[in-house]
């Protein structure tokens, strides 16, 4: 793989930048300068570093292809995690104009609200006792490369496509979260089915998995943070005038619509 200065890796977060607010597509840049995983978080966190530049604050962490769907759709298959902001947050049953993005998509998700931070060395199993509360999510990607493709450093590199956000009501966590049932609805219609064992066979392990890895990078979750723990079904493409539903079996649902 190539070494990359630091300039090298902030003139990299700057295309992907400008692509997300512009809603213009670019080439897979991070493929294409040759650099590895490492590197390609690198990118990533100066390109969330522009965003907290524009006045946006941490909220959290998110979790990609964690489904075999989601590998299989994008045609990657390694776990990756991306962070989340301010900026995009959603509100439940808000409406988003689809004419700054590129490919918007959506799919359903289990949200965890952290109480606090896991100590270091704290045992996974201790975990679940961070988390404050569970709920339905919606995830909006767009991938700032043409035609939605794109090798594992570039959807890294791109914060793992994350464009925005929308949470259903916080519950309490159940005893149990491995396998229930999700259903994905546009415009009243079913158009994809699922259940949480597709999140790494338990959305937990999901939570255990990303607070690893972004912990080995130095980032600790703060009490407060969302975690998106990944898709339970494919994405869905987004269409102007549409209205998406997903509904977690227990969790209750959430929707998100698009402007005309």
């Amino acid at each position: 793989m190539i070494a990359m200065t630091a300039e090298e890796v902030r003139e990299l977060a700057a295309r992907l930048d400008e692509a997300a607010l512009a809603g213009a597509p670019i080439p897979q840049v991070a493929s294409q300068a040759g650099i590895d995983a490492a590197t390609a978080y690198a990118v990533q966190e100066a390109l969330i570093e522009r965003r907290l530049a524009r006045g946006e604050r941490l909220v959290g962490l998110k979790m990609g292809l964690t489904s075999r769907a989601k590998m299989a759709q994008v045609g990657v298959d390694e776990v990756i995690w991306g962070r989340l902001t301010d900026g995009m947050r959603v509100p439940d049953g808000g409406v988003v104009d689809l004419a700054g993005y590129i490919h918007p998509r959506a799919e359903p998700e289990i949200a965890f609200l952290m109480a606090r931070a896991p100590e270091p060395g704290e045992p996974p199993a201790a975990f679940a006792e961070a988390v404050r509360a569970v709920a339905p999510a919606l995830e909006l990607i767009d991938s700032r490369y043409a035609d939605f493709r794109f090798q594992l450093a570039d959807v890294i590199a791109d914060n793992t496509s994350a464009a925005g956000f929308a949470i259903g009501s916080w519950q309490p966590v159940p005893p149990d979260l491995e396998d229930l049932a999700v259903t994905l609805e546009v415009n009243g219609e079913v158009a994809e089915t699922g259940s949480t064992a597709a999140i790494l066979g338990d959305p937990r392990l999901s939570l255990e998995e990303g607070l690893r890895l972004a912990g080995r990078a130095g980032v600790r979750v703060r009490e407060g943070w969302v975690f998106l723990a990944g898709a339970a079904t494919a994405a869905v493409p987004l269409t102007p005038g549409s209205r998406v539903r997903a509904s977690v079996e227990r969790l209750g649902s959430v929707t998100l619509g698009t402007a005309p």
